[in-house]
């Protein structure tokens, strides 16, 4: 009896002694003391019955349900407590693991935070993939864990004639490593000093090979280089880091790497000159180029651009490469640094032959001061044998059958157009025609209306606020029924039904003004017969055809890797329902990665990604991963054999890096759609990319490719001298007023805005507070000084205006966004939108410390 008992609750220590292998219960023992360490810190922020969600695989049943009692008789900190040393207890491997993804979860970040920061001082663990390691040579030492180690070759025997000139590498821990041959090949140009593009397919390792490049460059220049390493997403941002990091302690600990996001309160100067290589986002460095702080590139040797096809536009890279460049084409002496790009493909832009491709290309060179396009060439064979390119296939499926629901919902838009067009005539305020319900198309319509909406001007105000306010509300519940259609098409029309219960639920606990209540009773009225409809009817063709693909796929292969990349967060979400609740799915338990989003309570924290990106990469929890456009660029995510593009259709580039998410050996990518045109868009991109390559090697090859980047650069430059001495208008230091872009209410005056730190917009006048209403933040963090305390929504129409913070020893200091806001000339009336505060016409002061009366720095009545 007390054997069976051991097995069931401990089986981490029953399968020990039977295997008589203790190992992994030693290895234990380091993730104990660290808790230990930290308990009574960490103890503070957890939350027990939110956690416990997360660890019923790592703890007994008996154990959750005394914590539960716990907390419920005791309080959260005694279950935390609890919690903590039943962790201690544990016999379970995963456990550790799982306590990091349950505090993600559960947006517990300062708890993290206190987890990772104590976890980041131990010596890099040895790596946990089942796979013995390659073979292993002298020159570049590398320890990463699962990220990159199927990317690494290791051998006990190397000659000294393998090593490439400038790399030495010292034995670590870990063994010997070096590159690939194809990856020198890739280093070639850049480690003789070259400006670069790298272009070569996702899965090579061309993150080994921007370490490679680092550590050549600071070995040829260790007096003065200076290395930034480039990233276009914070959560790319944190993947590098983390790899730059751990090489470099690994390699030489005096090696001083550092890294910079967003929220960091840090002087960007300061960082470079007292590190030799910094990992940044990219507006970082663009907001430092802005300021005195950092006047020009010449601090730095080296800058490494990852994703560099985005060099273009007004991306901040090409920020970032317009002032290198109009550094260089000054004339005056310089010292600019090293350029070198990274990228799984170059098929920028729009073209229809290789010579409209080759001009492209030619245009990205420009932008990327580079004459040099590095692919592989001598070395072909090798990349093929570790690099896969996933086998496509397309499945056509018919389109869903009319279904009255569809009818339903059409007959409520029409309905509500009609109530809108009584109120305005809303055909004026557009030019966009031949709009259907359902598409993409309308929702560029609405956007189009709520923008002439904001604009709108009548000679009696209150008539003018009272039309902006039902408008909004208008074309926002036609946003969302459009949105429900676009559902229904995809995935179930349960799905949409819910997608709509869910906005209604919004709708009654916000404003709710008259306009919101006649709307919600047009619904009210259809929402029985529309849940009737719901449960019934024929399933989703497209549904069926994917649960007949991965029903296959799985009984093919238990161990298969799915990601499946779907076009918005809504049908992730319907989707990953549709998964968990099909009997014969279920079992993949998926999860769901998304973006931010640009609502500040929409999307994914970072620790949540983290935390899906975890699960899916342990092999006895998540099988499937369900994406937006956030992973398709970028992030890593482990090997996966199976690549679905739900109605996914992209670019050139686009298609390269979802198909490369599909590495391991065997791997195929398949696209899904009812429609003949999406099908045909794919098949042009697969033709597109071989045009592309062609382009590249002509590239290569000519002669004059150096004269032709000067040449672009010259007009280019020409081009930004005329624009800026036409276009640079002077900002006004007339008097304006802010009005909510929903409701027009008065939210302030121009001139009590303050800007601090060239970024953040504050609001001096504390008559203010009578103006909007808050509500508790989800995600109180710290940003460049500031403290994020409430969310600040009109008092009139609850529409989002921004932030309430304190910053220094100032209280309750309302931090607005103009996107939320009119801007009304108080002389002339005259009234004008802006999405960005960079693009307001009119001047704002600095913030000044001394104009601060004692009053601000109490909390507010």
């Amino acid at each position: 009896m007390c054997v069976c008992w051991c097995a069931v609750d401990y089986t981490g220590l029953h399968h020990a002694i039977k295997d008589w292998s203790f190992q992994e219960l030693e290895q234990l023992s380091e993730h104990r003391r660290l808790l230990e360490k930290i308990e009574a810190s960490i103890t503070k922020h957890m939350k027990p019955s939110e956690m416990l969600v997360h660890m019923s695989d790592c703890l007994k049943p008996r154990e959750c349900e005394e914590i539960r009692a716990e907390e419920s008789q005791r309080g959260r900190i005694a279950a935390s407590e609890k919690l903590v040393m039943s962790l201690l207890r544990s016999d379970k491997p995963n456990w550790f693991k799982l306590l990091k993804i349950a505090l993600g979860n559960c947006d517990l970040d300062e708890a993290l935070q206190l987890l990772e920061k104590d976890d980041e001082v131990k010596a890099v663990e040895v790596n946990e993939c089942d796979e013995e390691p390659e073979a292993m040579v002298t020159t570049v030492s590398f320890e990463y864990r699962e990220e990159i180690e199927d990317m690494l070759m290791s051998s006990n025997n190397t000659s000294a004639s393998e090593k490439p000139t400038g790399f030495k590498g010292e034995a670590e821990r870990s063994g010997e490593r070096k590159l690939r041959e194809y990856q020198k090949e890739l280093t070639a140009a850049a480690t003789q000093g070259q400006n670069t593009i790298i272009c070569a397919p996702t899965g090579c390792g061309k993150t080994i090979v921007a370490l490679a490049i680092s550590e050549y460059h600071l070995k040829q220049f260790p007096e003065r280089a200076k290395i930034v390493f480039l990233a276009t997403k914070v959560d790319v941002y944190e993947q590098q880091y983390k790899l730059f990091k751990e090489h470099f302690s690994s390699k030489d600990p005096n090696i001083r790497v550092t890294g910079m996001c967003g929220d960091m309160e840090m002087s960007v100067r300061w960082l470079i000159e007292n590190h030799d290589i910094v990992v940044m986002t990219a507006q970082i460095l663009v907001n430092a180029l802005q300021s005195p702080e950092l006047p020009s590139l010449e601090i730095l040797s080296l800058i490494l651009f990852d994703e560099c096809h985005n060099t273009t536009g007004k991306h901040p890279y090409n920020n970032i490469m317009t002032r290198y460049l109009d550094t260089k084409l000054s004339g005056s002496t310089h010292s600019l640094p090293q350029i070198v790009g990274l990228t799984a493909s170059v098929g920028i832009g729009s073209f229809k032959s290789r010579q409209d491709a080759e001009n492209n290309i030619l245009q990205l060179c420009a932008n990327l001061d580079t004459r040099v396009i590095t692919t592989v060439t001598e070395h072909k064979d090798e990349l093929k044998s570790y690099v896969h390119t996933p086998e496509k296939a397309f499945f056509e499926v018919k389109q869903c059958s009319s279904h009255p629901f569809i009818g339903i919902i059409e007959n409520i838009m029409s309905n509500i157009e009609q109530l809108a067009q009584k109120t305005y005539d809303i055909e004026s305020l557009s030019n966009i025609q031949n709009r259907e319900y359902g598409s993409q198309k309308y929702e560029q319509w609405i956007v189009s209306v709520q923008k002439s909406c904001r604009v709108l001007q009548m000679k009696n105000t209150d008539e003018e606020r009272r039309i902006c306010r039902e408008l909004y509300n208008y074309t926002e519940h036609l946003r969302k029924y459009n949105d429900a259609l676009i559902i229904n098409e995809d995935a179930r029309t349960k799905d949409a039904l819910d997608y709509l219960d869910a906005f209604f639920e919004q709708v009654r606990n916000a404003g709710y003004d008259e306009t919101e209540r006649k709307l919600t009773a047009l619904y009210d009225c259809q929402r029985l017969q529309l849940l009737r409809l719901a449960t019934e009817g024929e399933q989703n063709p497209k549904l069926d055809e994917l649960r007949f693909i991965l029903e296959e796929e799985y009984q093919n292969n238990d161990q298969t890797r799915t990601v499946m990349f779907v076009k918005t967060r809504a049908l992730a979400d319907a989707m990953k329902k549709w998964i968990d609740e099909t009997d014969s799915l279920k079992f993949l338990k998926p999860g769901v990665l998304i973006g931010k989003g640009r609502k500040s309570n929409s999307g994914m924290t970072l620790n949540n990604k983290k935390g899906i990106l975890d699960s899916f990469k342990s092999s006895d929890q998540s099988k499937m991963l369900i994406a937006t456009s956030v992973a398709d660029e970028g992030i890593d995510i482990p090997q996966c054999n199976l690549v679905l593009m739900y109605e996914y259709v992209g670019n050139v580039v686009k298609m390269v890096q979802v198909r490369g998410r599909g590495r391991a050996e065997g791997s195929r990518c398949f696209l899904i759609s009812s429609s003949k045109e999406c099908i045909e868009k794919e098949r042009l991109n697969m033709f597109k990319e071989k045009i592309v390559e062609e382009a590249i090697e002509q590239l290569q090859k000519r002669p004059d490719l150096s004269n032709q980047v000067d040449k672009l650069q010259r007009d280019d430059k020409t081009r930004r001298d005329q624009i800026s001495a036409c276009s640079e208008k002077p900002k006004t230091q007339g008097s304006y007023e802010l009005l909510c872009s929903k409701c027009k209410g008065f939210a302030c005056f121009s001139d009590d805005i303050r800007v601090v730190q060239g970024a953040h917009h504050i609001v001096l006048d504390r008559s203010m507070f009578h103006r909007y209403t808050t509500v508790a933040h989800n995600r109180p963090r710290d940003f460049g000084g500031f403290k994020k305390k409430e969310k600040m929504h009109c008092a009139e129409c609850k529409h989002d205006w921004g932030l309430v913070t304190s910053y220094s020893t100032i209280q309750d200091l309302p931090l607005v966004k103009i996107e939320s806001f009119v801007v009304r000339d108080r002389l002339t009336r005259r009234q004008q939108y802006f999405r960005k505060w960079r693009d307001v016409t009119f001047a704002i002061r600095e913030f000044d410390m001394t104009e601060i009366p004692p009053e601000m720095c109490r909390p507010r009545d």
